[in-house]
C-alpha cells in the first residue's frame, strides 16, 4: 500500500432496526474521520439518507455502484439494494435480517477482493439473520469460512485483551469442547495476533480455569488437571509464555490481568464479564486468526434505545481505529518478515 493511501474501511450496517447505522453516522460526524481512513457503507443511499434525516445528521453520503471508484475524502454509500426499506426502530423482524446479510456478505467479498482494505461490522441479531442460506451463529463462524484462518473472538483494548477457547458454546457443552487440539491452536492464534497485530514481540499470555478456583485439586471437576494444565506445560516447553489455568473469580478483582499481555478465558461470559465491565464503551470485538482485518463494536442491537439518538458510537469509533491500526501493524510486520534488521522497531 502506498503511504499517501488512506486505509479503505469497509462498514456492513448490521440491524437497520437497532443501533448500527446511528453509531456509524454519528463516527462520521467527526470531519477529522476522514483525514485517514475512506469509509465505505455496505446499504442503500435511500436507507442511509432516512437514518441522516431521521438523526439530524450533517454527515454528506456519497452513492456508489458497483463498478464505480471509491472517492477518498467521502463518505461512500455502496448501494447493495436499491428497493426501500421499511425501518422500525427496536423491532425484531425477519425481513431486516436479510438486510444484514446482504449488506455482511458484500462488504465481506469486496474485503476478500481487496477492494477495501478492513471491514468493521455494526451489530446484527443473530436470531433473524437466519436462513436457510445463512446458517452461521454469528459474524465470526462466518468469515472464518468465507475468509479462511483460525478465527478468534478477541476483546481488545490497549490494556485488556481476552480471547476465548469457547465462544457462542452453551456452558454445558463448554468442557466437551475444550481439548488439547482447542487450547493449543486458540493460545497459538492469540500469541500471533499479539506478535503481528499489535507489535509485542515476546507476549505474556494467562490462562483461566474451566471449574471453579481451576478444579480445586480435582475437587470441583477434573477438567483443569486432565487437559488445560497439561496442555499449558506443553506449550510453555515450546517456548512462549505462556502461565496457568487461574483462578477465574479473583483473577481481575486482584488486577492480576495487569500483569500480561492477554488473558484467555475458557468460555464466553467467564472472559466478556470482566472485560465489558472493566471497559466499556471502549473495548472492540477483534476477530483474530483471519486473513483480513474485521473489528466490531463491543455490544449488541440495543433495540431498547434504538432510533432515540441516545447511543453512543464510542466503541464503534475504537472499531474503526483498532481495524486501522492494525492493518497498518501487519503491513509493518510482513515488511519486517522481508527485513529482520527492521525488528528494533517493534515493542519488546
Amino acid at each position: 500500500m502506498k503511504k499517501e493511501e488512506k486505509i479503505k474501511v469497509g462498514i456492513s450496517v448490521g440491524d437497520l432496526n437497532g443501533i448500527g447505522s446511528e453509531i456509524i453516522l454519528k463516527t462520521f460526524e467527526d470531519s477529522r474521520m476522514l483525514e485517514f481512513c475512506t469509509p465505505v457503507i455496505f446499504a442503500s443511499i435511500k436507507t442511509m439518507s432516512f437514518f441522516k434525516k431521521h438523526f439530524n445528521s450533517e454527515v454528506n453520503l456519497h452513492g456508489i455502484n458497483e463498478g464505480d471508484p471509491i472517492v477518498e475524502g467521502k463518505i461512500n454509500v455502496f448501494n447493495v439494494w436499491k428497493e426501500n426499506v421499511t425501518i422500525e426502530f427496536g423491532k425484531e423482524d425477519q425481513n431486516i435480517g436479510t438486510y444484514a446479510i446482504k449488506s455482511l456478505e458484500k462488504a465481506t467479498q469486496k474485503l476478500k477482493d481487496d477492494n477495501i482494505d478492513v471491514l468493521i461490522t455494526a451489530p446484527i441479531n443473530k436470531h433473524n439473520i437466519q436462513s436457510e442460506t445463512f446458517n452461521f451463529p454469528g459474524h465470526t463462524n462466518y468469515l472464518e469460512k468465507v475468509l479462511g484462518g483460525n478465527s478468534l473472538m478477541f476483546m481488545v483494548t490497549d490494556h485488556l485483551k481476552v480471547g476465548l477457547l469457547t465462544d457462542h458454546v452453551p456452558v454445558k457443552d463448554v468442557p466437551a469442547h475444550i481439548t488439547e487440539q482447542l487450547i493449543t491452536t486458540k493460545v497459538d492464534t492469540i500469541y500471533r495476533s499479539l506478535v503481528k497485530d499489535f507489535k509485542i514481540n515476546k507476549p505474556r499470555i494467562a490462562v483461566l480455569g474451566i471449574n471453579p478456583h481451576a478444579g480445586d485439586n480435582g475437587v470441583i471437576g477434573n477438567e483443569d488437571d486432565t487437559v488445560l494444565r497439561p496442555t499449558l506445560l506443553k506449550i510453555k516447553e515450546s517456548g512462549k509464555l505462556v502461565y496457568g489455568p487461574y483462578s477465574a473469580d479473583s483473577f481481575f478483582g486482584s488486577n492480576n490481568y495487569k500483569n500480561f499481555d492477554a488473558v484467555v478465558a475458557s468460555y464466553h461470559d467467564q472472559g466478556l464479564i470482566p472485560f465489558k465491565t472493566i471497559t466499556f464503551g471502549q473495548g472492540v470485538n477483534y476477530t483474530a486468526g483471519l486473513h483480513k482485518v474485521r473489528t466490531s463494536p463491543d455490544h449488541g442491537t440495543a433495540y431498547e434505545i434504538a432510533g432515540k439518538g441516545e447511543a453512543d458510537e464510542s466503541s464503534f469509533k475504537e472499531a474503526v481505529f483498532t481495524a486501522i491500526q492494525i492493518f497498518r501493524n501487519r503491513n509493518e510486520y510482513a515488511d519486517i518478515s522481508k527485513n529482520p534488521l527492521k525488528k528494533a522497531s517493534r515493542k519488546a
